[in-house]
């Protein structure tokens, strides 16, 4: 079956990560995001990868390449982000005969996808505890009847996952309406394929919507806690490795670290001496992670320096940022309640009672530096000595 899969889009509610970086291209474990999702697709048995691109579409391109996996690869350009309908049909000269839409931002346990394709018509969904926020499925037992966006009053609790298989036919369906939002949405082709034929619901059985930087941390506590333990790079002294950690070739942890799985240590990196990492925690390709550092259940982007006794919780860290010494990231509101982040001008809560800071590329804190929870530090934002940071930079 060919498998369009949606990687256009700019990403703008996961600022400032995505100020040179496409969303599917972020670091989810020891891949890009977009990858387990053709992951997904190619052991589903996908016939052709179609991927359709646009925000920076060489970091995908390279990645990809024209074959992934031993499936063969085609591209389509999304010029302007009109909406999902109008992503497909950037990709419809590619298809010919049924085919599946998933979304690049989107993770999908494996086993699900392999159902939906063998569903025929079919959308995934996902039962969730709040449906007003998702495209909502009305169902009479496993046939698909209706689909409402957002609606106050749930006709059910399955929340559209954004994965479809599609009759042929529909590739003649793009041509759809603008919503109400003023965009292209393949949910209107959902609907004609509910009119025309029987569409399948396929519960998935875990499902992640990564659209928003604390998302992309659930992404990778996600990803990690798969990992298998691996040691294949240079352990020095008594260094002490716990639970499934991976050490990759080229990586370097120094004598008196100890590091708490699940954990990646990629290619490049160097951790300690006396460093101590834990949680569910990416350090990715030549970071520097330098004596009486602790990080916890943190993503630490290629390139990245926490080299001298500094605390990092809960936080997303870009590529090339530097922390000063004795930078300290906040995680934990005095009162309990969910840290709230600026996500596209709105001050939202981020549902978790730890979070710490999200640093764009390139950031770099003078010495002792502080940082309240939810913080945003935009790309190449710097801080002077002994501040507290307490607002968005």
């Amino acid at each position: 079956m060919q498998v369009v899969i949606l990687a256009a889009g700019e990403g703008t509610r996961m600022r400032p990560l995505t100020t040179d970086t496409p969303k599917p291209m972020l670091p989810v474990a020891d891949r890009p995001l977009v990858a387990h999702t053709a992951d997904a697709a190619v052991e589903a048995g996908a016939s052709e990868l179609i991927l359709v691109v646009g925000y920076e579409a060489d970091a995908v391109r390279s990645y990809f390449g024209e074959e992934y996996r031993g499936v063969p690869v085609e591209f389509a350009v999304q010029a302007e982000q009109r909406g999902t309908a109008d992503a497909v049909r950037a990709a419809s000269e590619h298809l010919d005969g049924p085919f599946a839409v998933l979304n690049g931002d989107n993770l999908y346990d494996r086993s699900s996808i392999a159902a939906l394709f063998d569903a025929g018509p079919a959308i995934a969904a996902s039962r969730v505890d709040d449906p007003t926020a998702y495209g909502v499925l009305s169902t009479d037992r496993s046939t698909v009847t209706g689909i409402v966006e957002k609606p106050d009053d749930p006709p059910t609790e399955l929340a559209n996952a954004g994965a479809y298989v599609f009759p042929a036919d529909a590739r003649e369906w793009l041509d759809v309406e603008k919503s109400e939002r003023g965009e292209y949405e393949i949910t209107d082709v959902v609907a004609r394929a509910i009119e025309t034929g029987t569409v399948s619901a396929v519960e998935v059985d875990r499902w992640l919507d990564v659209g928003r930087p604390w998302e992309l941390l659930a992404a990778n506590e996600w990803k990690l806690g798969e990992l298998d333990r691996r040691i294949d790079g240079e352990v020095r002294g008594d260094a002490t490795l716990r639970g499934n950690v991976v050490v990759e070739a080229g990586a370097t942890v120094e004598p008196g670290v100890v590091v708490e799985g699940p954990a990646l240590i990629r290619a490049g990196a160097e951790v300690g001496p006396n460093a101590y990492v834990r949680g569910a925690t990416l350090l990715a390709e030549d970071t520097h992670v330098g004596h009486g550092v602790e990080i916890k259940n943190s993503v630490i982007g290629a390139g990245s320096a926490v080299p001298h006794v500094t605390y990092v919780g809960d936080s997303v860290l870009g590529e090339g940022v530097n922390f000063g010494a004795g930078t300290q990231v906040a995680n934990l509101r005095h009162d309990g309640e969910p840290v709230r982040q600026t996500v596209k001008g709105d001050r939202v809560s981020t549902g978790r009672r730890k979070y710490g800071v999200v640093a764009g590329d390139g950031v770099k804190t003078a010495v002792n530096t502080s940082i309240n929870p939810g913080v945003t530090l935009s790309k190449g934002a710097t801080t002077t000595p002994g501040e507290s940071v307490t607002r968005d930079r």
